[in-house]
């Protein structure tokens, strides 16, 4: 697991943050599966390779990541350390096909018209990261599928949210092109960064759709899986939390830097995420404010 560690680290991400809270042998499998969504993602968005390279680039790590699913040696040193984890927690290869066309949609999309078809490209770079971990953290409860799904599209669309600046600076908008109508914001206003009422009421909009997808993650989740998602619930927490954040901020996602949750911050969350585990508590974290 070196090579995944390594990633892992390096990535210093929420998602490798709530890791902490997973026993050993569930913290190596996680950190394996981060290390091949960060490698996919990251061909995607290296915009110095020419589009026809990357999609060659993820051409190659999906029959590699077949081989790895199909018991044969796969190249790729990240997926020879995910092969053992595929094998032992079942992890589906249509997922893993799933998230890469998910990957591949930001090589040509750089637009979506309606919250339907952003919230297509949620469910494969989100939820399906959440289906695939919810197998390695283990559940009883079918039911604990669609909670995935719903945390998955919440944290995606709080993303969005945040990065907007970013994203704009690259030639790409996320926020749907059907809000942007309704609340009159050109495309012309968000790639330059401009702010304003409107594009408040836009960013509105999609952080009403996330508060809507926590809500339902936090009533799908079975009591009786709390325990087993502490690592997705942290997930929750810290991505509400940054919601929240971008909310009493009133959006102002176009400064030089990113809204984001202090360090301390994060780590009384992963206190009070680890009290919530012992006391077994089944009261969300998030969804409820």
């Amino acid at each position: 697991m070196q090579t995944s560690r390594r990633i892992t680290r390096k990535s210093a991400s929420n998602l490798a943050l709530a890791f902490a809270l997973l026993p050993p042998e569930k913290r190596n499998a996680m950190s394996a599966l981060y290390a091949f969504c960060r490698e996919v993602d990251d061909v995607a968005d290296e915009e110095a390779v020419p589009v026809e390279q990357r999609r060659e680039q993820l051409r190659a790590w999906r029959e590699d990541i077949r081989r790895a699913c199909d018991g044969a040696p796969p190249r790729f040193p990240v997926n020879r350390e995910l092969q053992p984890v595929i094998q032992r927690y079942r992890l589906s290869g249509e997922l893993f096909e799933e998230l890469i066309q998910g990957c591949e949609m930001d090589l040509d999309t750089f637009r979506y018209p309606t919250f339907d078809a952003l919230e297509q490209y949620c469910h494969r770079v989100a939820s399906v990261v959440g289906l695939l971990s919810i197998e390695i953290f283990g559940y009883r409860n079918p039911a604990c599928r669609a909670y995935a799904i719903e945390l998955g599209r919440a944290l995606q669309l709080t993303n969005i949210l945040r990065d907007v600046n970013n994203d704009a600076q690259r030639g790409r908008i996320y926020l749907p092109q059907s809000e942007l109508a309704r609340c009159g914001v050109p495309e012309s206003e968000i790639l330059r960064g401009a702010y304003s009422d409107r594009f408040v009421e836009v960013a509105r909009s999609v952080a009403r759709r996330a508060r809507a997808h926590y809500g339902h993650a936090a009533r799908q989740l079975p009591d009786e899986d709390r325990r087993a998602m502490v690592a997705a619930e942290l997930m929750g927490s810290v991505y509400w939390n940054l919601l929240r954040k971008l909310e009493a901020s009133a959006f102002q996602v176009f400064q030089p830097r990113l809204i984001r949750l202090g360090k301390p911050r994060k780590l009384w969350l992963i206190v009070q995420a680890g009290w919530r585990h012992a006391a077994r508590t089944t009261r969300p974290a998030y969804g409820t404010a």
